[in-house]
């Protein structure tokens, strides 16, 4: 029993000390961000589709990206047609998109990516922006993200918005979640002159660091892996807050359960593969973005770690015949929900969103985040085994004017 207790303080000092850690480096979201300076050189563009079976919405987004304010003659799309059996890639050529038709072999995003940078290797485009079909993108993404390039960066993660942060719960709630990682991850680590994280869609890499790094996704996340990558590598990720992408929200729980778990085993894939290099390099070369990228592979671990703790303390006390304290565990869950509204409604103002579009998420994000820790448990408990990469139907129209004229951002 002894060891056992000593076990579960020690857990306790991880939990912690994790949180210790985002909250000190979250509080660098405060300062006011450095502006990136315009460039005076124009590069030119491969914009990056991948998609299957996305008919309902990839015309608004190849609309978005035909008005874009950008140099017509810089910049080309390329829809990466994944196994499409429906009308994807007519709807691509009606807007002079231009289609790689994907092979058999393509099982998740990484692929389409790695097929796309060997299709468009022999071509002079300088830089591949990245977008899932579902997206709409403001009208000077490609310049936010061109003056990115300009100041040295050769990879960028711009800012993920919602194209429907009040339509369910569970919209509002991943809404809410992609404004507190956009600012108290990314823009905290961009005010302390730190690599961010590339965050799924809407972002840059330019052709000179494929060529120079190449790009083999082993994992169902390939965002993920190529943020501990880049710390490995010493190359910076930029965020670049004025280059935003309108991203769809998951609607109903069900598939936020599919998405969610995909992403965690994906995590833990990651943690896998890169996690005895992570902690060589950051000790060895006191890097921060390796010890960084190694605290945020281990979230699953942790919540896993936690729900174990939890269980244990309860399951000694009913072994020594304590009683439990209902009145202080209420307490602390009550200081918790409250922590998660004021952290909700910090990140939407300081964002100059709306409070009331994320009404429904503010009140339920508790709940949200809650139920992340048994997917991160059967994530863990599996060990990051493979999953099958399941689509999630995307069917909200909506184009990039109405989004303007919303003045989400």
């Amino acid at each position: 029993m002894k060891v056992i207790l000593e076990i579960l303080k020690f857990v306790d000092i991880i939990t912690v000390t994790y949180l210790i850690y985002y909250i000190i480096t979250g509080l660098y979201a405060l300062k006011s961000s450095q502006k990136i300076a315009t460039g005076n050189k124009k590069h030119t563009f491969a914009v990056i589709v991948p998609a299957r079976n996305e008919e309902k919405v990839i015309g608004n987004l190849l609309k978005s990206l035909e008005a874009q304010n950008y140099p017509k003659e810089l910049y080309d799309v390329f829809v990466v047609a994944n196994n499409c059996t429906d009308n994807t890639s007519s709807i691509a050529l009606s807007h002079n998109a231009k289609v790689i038709e994907g092979r058999t072999g393509i099982k998740s995003k990484g692929d389409a990516l790695k097929l796309a940078f060997s299709e468009l290797k022999d071509f002079d485009y300088q830089v591949y922006a990245i977008f899932d079909a579902d997206n709409i993108v403001h009208p000077e993404f490609l310049n936010k993200m061109n003056d990115a390039v300009c100041a040295g960066y050769q990879i960028a993660q711009g800012f993920r918005d919602s194209k429907n942060p009040s339509d369910t719960w569970v919209s509002s709630c991943y809404s809410i979640h992609y404004l507190i990682h956009n600012t108290f991850l990314n823009k905290a680590r961009r005010n302390i002159e730190k690599s961010s994280f590339i965050n799924g869609t809407g972002f840059i890499m330019t052709k000179k660091l494929i060529e120079k790094r190449g790009y083999d996704s082993k994992t169902l996340t390939e965002d993920i892996e190529m943020t501990v990558k880049c710390a490995l590598y010493d190359e910076s990720i930029c965020f670049v807050q004025d280059a935003i992408t309108y991203d769809e929200q998951v609607t109903t729980f069900s598939e936020s359960w599919k998405q969610r778990k995909r992403w965690s085993v994906g995590t833990v894939q990651c943690l896998k593969i890169y996690c005895n290099k992570l902690i060589k390099k950051g000790i060895k070369r006191q890097e921060f973005s390796c010890m960084d990228s190694f605290v945020y592979l281990i979230s699953p671990l942790v919540q896993f770690l936690v729900l174990v703790s939890y269980i244990m303390h309860f399951v000694i006390s009913m072994v020594k015949g304590q009683s439990i304290d209902y009145i202080s565990k209420g307490t602390i869950l009550l200081v918790w929900y409250s922590i998660s509204i004021i952290l909700s409604i910090t990140a939407i103002k300081m964002n100059k969103k709306h409070i009331s579009s994320y009404i429904k998420g503010i009140f339920t994000l508790p709940i949200f985040f809650l139920s992340w820790m048994p997917i991160n448990v059967i994530a863990c408990i599996n060990k990051g085994q493979k999953e099958t990469w399941e689509k999630i139907e995307h069917t909200r129209d909506v184009t990039i004017d109405k989004m303007l004229e919303k003045s989400y951002k």
